[in-house]
């Protein structure tokens, strides 16, 4: 390993590392009692693990992931990306941003989260973003450059006070209605995991490492590849040390049953109240507020940073319509959403996410099998089209707006995971039935 890699496995850590996601370990911590390790293993299973294979899967065809996703279909690559776009941008990931900075500025200031509140600092977050992503420049980067480390020291040093004030045994009772075993504790933590976004979002972004990578002089296939994962293992060890600790110190925090109906009665986030609270029982008042101004400005060049990111995807497939136009759309967007409130967001963001997942890590694997076994495009198609219907039909029918029996009775289904014996099924008949039919095997383009 080579200090160019070092570098861009901090890179990766960095782009990873969103303060959004600060909010889930703690909060999982905390409802997860006595079923704490089950639970956070699985959540950095989905949190962290399959990013970073996203990343890694990314580098076999030197146009990442819209050279596979058009070996496959190009109609399912423009489709499905675009999905993933909204999903990481306006509709979820940025309206969390903003709602995230409230909980962790205003509302423990004024200990309240009024509607008019949120609005006002919504207005004002979202006005700063626009102008931020009309004239997008070095700015926005040399701020996230700054705020980064600023935010990792900050952690780290909550995480190091948290160990000497909550050491012992686990304070926190936990949720039994959803935590009542390892299996249980087990698939919930797995799909808390969906909603960090970065197994997605990896989709999204995993050229810029490849091509960081390239930047360093490596110039063949198999080196890239190999660069990318290595680069990838320090980037996942870091972010487990961070999510396991602040779920470690959450799950130790002892928070009365009163605090949290009092806290679900105003709508108010567990998981940025659990972290004001480290931070203010470690560092004082001041602590507190110093964790919430990096955390907002960090949340701050998040939000510009992904709105530039979609606006420029959008741009390059539909280029009728200006850049800047679509930046101003997708902030309006993202305004709108974002007064929803922070548990609003999240929990609207669950069902999309119980459908894109399931889709993405079959199609991750997929590409993965398809560098190692001869593929045909109908060995890929058969699969991402079951396992797309059994997540859609299956969500639906979660919601209520159906109800099918069949589904109920789907193998892991009170787990929330039966779609993955259906993806195993169908992978094994999508390559069967590609022995009967006439195509080509599907190649990755290299350097």
């Amino acid at each position: 390993m080579n200090k160019h890699t070092l570098i861009i496995g901090f890179t990766l850590f960095a782009m990873f590392f969103g303060a959004g996601n600060l909010i889930f370990p703690p909060n999982l911590g905390q409802e997860s009692g006595a079923y704490f390790w089950p639970a956070i293993l699985a959540f950095c299973l989905t949190g962290i693990g399959l990013p970073l294979l996203g990343v890694v899967v990314g580098a076999l065809d030197k146009q990442g992931y819209i050279g596979a996703f058009n070996k496959l279909s190009p109609r399912f690559s423009v489709v499905f990306l675009i999905i993933i776009y909204l999903t990481i941008g306006p509709l979820f990931a940025i309206p969390r941003t903003a709602s995230t900075s409230f909980e962790m500025t205003i509302t423990p200031i004024t200990h309240s989260n009024s509607n008019m509140s949120l609005f006002i600092f919504t207005l004002i977050y979202f006005i700063v973003v626009l102008y931020l992503c009309i004239n997008p420049g070095k700015i926005v980067d040399r701020i996230g450059s700054l705020l980064t480390p600023l935010l990792l020291i900050t952690i780290l040093a909550m995480i190091i006070k948290g160990f000497v004030d909550y050491k012992g045994h686990s304070s926190s009772h936990g949720n039994p209605e959803i935590y009542s075993s390892n299996i249980e504790s087990f698939s919930h933590g797995f799909i808390e995991g969906y909603l960090t976004m970065d197994a997605i979002a990896a989709i999204a972004f995993s050229m810029i490492v490849v091509n960081a990578i390239k930047a360093t002089g490596v110039k063949h296939t198999n080196q890239i590849f190999k660069q990318t994962v290595i680069a990838g293992f320090i980037a996942a060890l870091a972010l487990i040390f961070i999510y396991v600790s602040l779920g470690y110190i959450g799950n130790h925090m002892g928070i009365s049953q009163n605090t949290i109906t009092s806290l679900m009665a105003k709508n108010q986030n567990i998981g940025t109240y659990l972290l004001t609270t480290m931070a203010t029982n470690g560092f004082g008042i001041l602590g507190k507020y110093l964790l919430g101004i990096i955390v907002a400005l960090a949340c701050l060049t998040t939000a510009c940073g992904l709105i530039v990111s979609v606006s420029q995807y959008f741009y390059s497939i539909f280029s009728k319509i200006s850049y800047k136009v679509y930046v101003i759309g997708f902030t309006i967007i993202s305004f709108i959403l974002a007064n929803l409130g922070l548990n609003s967001v999240i929990n609207m963001s669950v069902p999309v996410l119980s459908i894109i997942y399931p889709v993405a890590i079959t199609m991750i694997i997929l590409i993965l099998l398809a560098r190692f076994i001869p593929t045909k495009p109908i060995a890929q198609q058969i699969p991402i089209i079951i396992v797309s219907l059994v997540s859609i039909v299956s969500t639906i029918n979660t919601l209520g707006l159906i109800k099918l029996n069949v589904i109920n009775h789907l193998p892991l289904k009170q787990y929330s995971l039966e779609w993955l014996p259906i993806a195993i099924i169908s992978i094994i008949m999508g390559y069967i039935v590609s022995k009967f039919i006439n195509q080509s095997y599907i190649v990755y383009q290299k350097e």
